[in-house]
């Protein structure tokens, strides 16, 4: 893991943050770094992406986008984390 992917969680927290979930990066003391996504609206949809090899990867270990389009990237999470009303 490197900075690189780091900075790359960092871009797509900013996104998610700009759709209205709450994103922040975690890191943690052995392992790789992710993004940690909570829909504020419905708190049980939750989701860890992380980032390796130019790609964001979902929690499950499936390839979710590219990295260097974290906009695309945050709509296909924010679409994931909808609550049934939203």
């Amino acid at each position: 893991m490197g900075e690189d992917d780091f900075r790359l969680l960092e871009r797509l927290v900013t996104e998610l943050d700009a759709r209205g979930l709450i994103a922040r990066v975690v890191r943690t003391p052995s392992g790789r770094p992710y993004a940690r996504v909570i829909n504020p609206h419905a708190t049980s949809l939750t989701e860890n992406v992380v980032c390796q090899a130019a790609d964001y990867w979902w929690s499950w270990g499936e390839r979710m986008h590219r990295a260097d389009d974290p906009a695309g990237a945050a709509t296909k999470v924010a679409r994931v984390l909808a609550a049934v009303s939203e």
